[in-house]
C-alpha cells in the first residue's frame, strides 16, 4: 500500500503527520476496519493452529461456511464465495486432503456430488466460533463492552443487510 523510494515513504495518503484532521481522514476508516478484520482472523488462525488445526487458512474457513450444514456442490460454493467453480474446486480439494470435508452423492440427483463437512471440519468451525467469542471479549475488555456493542450496532446500521455476510470479496478484484 505504501510506496518507498530510497527508503522514503512517498505515499501522501497514508503518511502520518501530513495535516491529518484530529478525527482522521476518510480513507482511514476502511483501512482500520480491514485492519481490525485482519487482526481478528490472524489471531484466530494462530489459536486454531495450537488447537489442532495448523493447516487451516482463512480461505478454508470461508469455504467451510459456504458448504453449510446441508452440504453444497462446488458450483454452489463458488457462487457463495464469488469465485469460479474451478477455484472453489481447488479449495474443496484442499479441504478433502486436510480431512475437513468429504464428497458424497447427492441423494436428490446422482449426477451431482455434494461436499459435506467432516467431524474435523465441524470441530474447526466450532473452535473458530469459541475463539471469536474470546477475541470479542478481549476487545470488550480493552475498549469497554458498551463501545464494542455500539460499534457493532453502528456497523449494522450502515452495512446493507444483503451485503452483511457476503463472502465474495474477490469480486472486487475483477470477474472471477
Amino acid at each position: 500500500m505504501v510506496d518507498h523510494v530510497d527508503r522514503e515513504n512517498v505515499n501522501q495518503v497514508v503518511d502520518p503527520g501530513k495535516g491529518v484532521p484530529v478525527d482522521g481522514p476518510g480513507f482511514e476508516l476502511p483501512l482500520l476496519l480491514f485492519g481490525g478484520f485482519r487482526t481478528l482472523i490472524d489471531r484466530l488462525h494462530t489459536r486454531l493452529a495450537t488447537e489442532g488445526h495448523p493447516d487451516m487458512r482463512p480461505a478454508h474457513g470461508f469455504a467451510m461456511q459456504a458448504v453449510g450444514a446441508r452440504g453444497a456442490t462446488a458450483s454452489d460454493i463458488g457462487r457463495r464465495l464469488g469465485v469460479s467453480k474451478q477455484a472453489a474446486g481447488k479449495t474443496v480439494d484442499r479441504l478433502l486432503a486436510l480431512g475437513y470435508a468429504e464428497r458424497a452423492d447427492d441423494p436428490a440427483d446422482a449426477r451431482r456430488k455434494l461436499v459435506h463437512l467432516t467431524p474435523r471440519g465441524r470441530d474447526a468451525l466450532a473452535r473458530s466460533a469459541a475463539i471469536f467469542d474470546e477475541l470479542r471479549a478481549e476487545w470488550a475488555a480493552t475498549l469497554g463492552a458498551d463501545r464494542v456493542r455500539d460499534m457493532e450496532a453502528a456497523l449494522r446500521n450502515v452495512v446493507p443487510a444483503e451485503t452483511a455476510f457476503r463472502l465474495d470479496a474477490t469480486s472486487w478484484l475483477g470477474t472471477p
